[in-house]
């Protein structure tokens, strides 16, 4: 079978570092941190009292103010960086074969907050009968995103929702790789989009011991491959990629932004919530993205990787990229992005992704933050370029974009830069 060729030909994001692609971009470069104390609801009680909000958020600027009470918050944000994307893209669907453009979006837990406020309302009213919102559901189930910007814009090729917790939205994006790249499709917009920042999802993740406590200092909790590390930040947002059949965005005149040229996929298959400790599915789903794309470890200039400052975590991912690419480790280009953004759990994969791409545009490699001199694990090999603190200029030809999910779940995506168009 002729597998077609699949490009980006646009970028959308509401993120905790910026409410669009340019903002984002440039607190990222900078390391800005998008951490702060929990808005959303009062948290004295809880161990962690912090997270990376998005902040200064409108719904109603890229929705129907009637509409907007019928979803939640994911739905919010996940349409918003759709629309951004589709505007960068040019794409004008008054003129595109609708029935040949889809959406395939990520999310790893779905409207929890709006479940959380209704089964809270049902527990204090319990006299009055069983009484909610007929919104609910819509509210609640994690395909909607997908559903409304489908309907808003009279998609009607491929529409579903992946679920693979932290994974879901590399999922998403490499599902809608493979639906392009086999014909089901010319045009696929996909994404993640997570808000969970909320007790139920704070609690439940606080239970596990998997968050940082770092209350005194929620900037810099996020620390991945410090030894100082305690736990991930959780993040919210949702970012969308814009993914097209080569040859149909040629034609068009698109902005090529970069190929997807592998993806990888594996399982752990070791433990619902902890990694392989020497990373053997992490170093498995990298080689298996590097296959299909046909391309050695010498020509991976930058690894954006999934590095959430947990601690097993951390090591087993440095473990993989030490064993897979051997003296290559050393001079390629390691960043962890959630260092800022915190963790956007199902939406992490397709903020990194959009983040890697825009190293490749800008020849510029996003730093992994909050790292202190002396800071360092013995089980980690500090000979391997984790770009700390400060963002290094690099031609980025070949990147890879890592994510990975409790119940073992690893997903991978290669970009490579097209030197012309």
């Amino acid at each position: 079978m002729n597998f077609r060729r699949v490009v980006v030909t646009g970028l959308g994001t509401v993120s905790p570092i910026g409410n669009n692609v340019p903002e984002t971009w440039e607190n990222a470069v900078n390391g800005v941190s998008g951490a702060g104390p929990i808005t959303h609801f009062d948290a004295y009680l809880f161990k962690t009292q912090f997270a990376c909000e998005v902040k200064n958020f409108d719904p109603n600027s890229c929705m129907d103010r009637r509409d907007v009470r019928k979803v939640d918050v994911d739905t919010h944000f996940g349409v918003a960086s759709a629309v951004e994307a589709i505007n960068d893209s040019g794409l004008n669907f008054e003129t595109e074969d609708c029935n040949r453009v889809g959406v395939i979006f990520g999310e790893g837990i779905g409207g929890i907050g709006a479940l959380e406020d209704e089964m809270r309302a049902y527990a204090l009213n319990q006299e009055n009968g069983p009484r909610f919102s007929p919104f609910l559901l819509t509210k609640m189930i994690s395909d909607m995103t997908a559903g409304i910007i489908s309907i808003r814009y009279g998609l009607k090729g491929p529409n579903y929702v992946t679920t693979s917790a932290c994974a879901s939205s590399s999922n998403a994006i490499i599902d809608a790789y493979d639906q392009i790249r086999i014909g089901r499709a010319d045009v696929i917009i996909a994404g993640g989009a997570e808000a969970a920042i909320c007790p139920t999802g704070v609690g439940g993740f606080n239970a596990m011991h998997a968050l940082s406590v770092r209350n005194d200092d929620a900037k810099g909790a996020s620390r991945p491959f410090s030894k100082s590390r305690d736990g991930f930040v959780m993040g919210e947002g949702a970012a969308t990629l814009i993914l097209e059949e080569y040859e149909h965005a040629v034609a068009r005149g698109a902005k090529i932004y970069a190929e997807i040229v592998g993806t990888g996929l594996t399982a752990d298959a070791y433990h619902i919530t902890s990694p392989h400790p020497e990373g053997e599915g992490a170093y498995r789903v990298m080689e298996a993205a590097l296959v299909e794309a046909g391309l050695n470890v010498g020509d991976v200039d930058y690894i954006n990787v999934h590095g959430t400052s947990t601690y097993a975590g951390d090591i087993a991912e440095a473990k993989a990229i030490k064993n897979l690419f051997g003296e290559h480790a050393y001079k390629l280009n390691i960043s962890s992005t959630k260092s800022f953004t915190g963790h956007l759990l199902g939406a992490a994969g397709a903020l990194e992704a959009l983040l890697t791409i825009l190293a490749m545009e800008n020849g510029i490699v996003p730093p992994t933050i909050n790292h202190e001199e002396g800071d360092n694990d013995p089980d980690i090999d500090y000979g391997m370029n984790f770009t700390f603190n400060k963002a290094q200029k690099r031609d980025v030809k070949v990147a890879l974009s890592n994510t990975f999910g409790f119940g073992g779940h690893n997903a991978c995506i290669a970009f490579k830069k097209l030197e012309s168009q």
